[in-house]
């Protein structure tokens, strides 16, 4: 079910709204028509509709500034999506460097703080009816709470953006500069939640605020959460290597054999069971593996007297990792290239192991001392997929971007 809609573009950037945006559009449009009914009916309804699309628009214009300094960065922006409790720039990758970073938050709020002045300003030295300039001073008013709400140090507010890119500098670890700003973000949702709840029941019927203020920390509380959960991830991905994923589901062949002797007694007769690769072997050294589809361009009459030399894939020749390699660069290698599994070689160049989407899963979840099923595992194997909802390529992809060198 679709739940965004795309409206149009901004400097190329798409521009999509959630249909919780209709909700909140309704309710502003809604209550600000209340205030001001001294209009009258026609008149309110449309100053109220008319503010809660400034707002937006104001909110859009916030985004658009993050958007637009990523961009000066290099780094792509995917889309900005408007929805209930504001909106939310997709960018492609994180800034390289914490000052980077740092630009990139700032932005936003920075708009804000410059409609608030110049809103401020226009409604001082520009004659216009009253229900203009009242909409003028109201607009101002919001872009300065919308500029000091983002300002909160916790994410996945611009403050919290803040906060990690300060640590981030003052540690030189992107990481526990999140870990911070999300400890913060959680601590401070959980307190808007605790005191939203309280108004709610100390001011009974009149306690719409309330609900609002919950609402907003259980937003805040969530995503930072989910800030560090993601954290937690990527640095497992970056901490652990292809020998802590790698198994030894392989099989070792006599590169001597003839290609008749190798489908006699390794594929003829197989037995039911996960798939191994192949790799040959002679006087002590790997020569390379072995892909049972290439007997088909030996001519049949040939395998009596053909050696698996003449078929044999040298290691130079395929894609490998060392152990030592990263986690993170034996998903990208898995996803860039479609294998099905990736060969990990020792220092001394000899075939280590090999890794799979399902050995990745299993080394994550004993990393994060998190329970999966050995059926799910082996359905990773036998299928090639990830679990559905871990889009594990993409964290590894932006996890890889954010930490490689800045360009120079």
């Amino acid at each position: 079910m679709q739940t965004s809609w795309r409206i149009g573009s901004l400097f190329g950037i798409p521009l999509y709204i959630d249909s919780s945006w209709f909700i909140i559009l309704a309710a502003v449009t809604l209550v600000n028509q209340f205030d001001y009914a001294k209009w009258g009916p026609a008149v309110a309804w449309s100053a109220g509709l008319g503010m809660a699309l400034l707002l937006f628009g104001s909110v859009l214009l916030h985004e658009l500034g993050h958007s637009l300094v990523a961009r000066s960065q290099g780094i792509k922006v995917n889309s900005i999506t408007l929805f209930m409790f504001g909106g939310v720039a997709a960018i492609d990758q994180e800034s390289k460097t914490p000052g980077q970073a740092f630009q990139v938050a700032i932005a936003g709020p920075a708009v804000s703080f410059v409609l608030f002045g110049l809103l401020s300003l226009l409604g001082l030295v520009l004659p216009a009816p009253e229900p203009v300039t009242v909409l003028a001073a109201d607009l101002a008013r919001i872009n300065l709470v919308l500029g000091l709400f983002n300002m909160i140090p916790g994410l996945p507010l611009d403050g919290g953006q803040i906060v990690k890119a300060a640590v981030w500098k003052l540690t030189g670890d992107r990481f526990a500069g999140v870990r911070w700003a999300a400890k913060a973000g959680q601590t401070l949702g959980a307190i808007a939640v605790s005191f939203g709840i309280a108004v709610v029941l100390l001011a009974g019927e009149s306690g719409v605020a309330g609900i609002w203020i919950a609402m907003l920390g259980w937003f805040v509380t969530r995503n930072a959460s989910a800030y560090d959960r993601l954290t937690d991830l990527q640095e497992a991905l970056v901490q652990l290597s292809a020998s802590d994923a790698m198994s030894r589901e392989f099989r070792v062949v006599d590169a001597g054999m003839t290609l008749r002797q190798f489908a006699d007694q390794y594929l003829l007769a197989e037995l039911p069971g996960p798939e191994r690769p192949f790799y040959a072997a002679s006087e002590g050294r790997y020569r390379g593996m072995v892909v049972p589809d290439d007997m088909r361009f030996a001519e049949r009459s040939l395998w009596e007297s053909q050696t698996l030399h003449s078929i044999v894939r040298p290691l130079s020749d395929i894609i490998t990792v060392e152990e030592n390699t990263p986690l993170v660069e034996v998903i990208n290698q898995l996803e860039i290239h479609k294998l099905p599994r990736i060969t990990v070689l020792s220092r001394a160049g000899a075939v280590a192991g090999v890794a799979d989407r399902g050995d990745i899963v299993r080394a994550l979840c004993q990393k994060l001392q998190l329970r999966i099923p050995e059926a799910e595992i082996k359905r990773i194997k036998s299928e090639g997929t990830y679990p559905p909802g871990l889009q594990l390529p993409a964290i590894a992809k932006a996890t890889a971007d954010a930490l490689s060198p800045q360009s120079p």
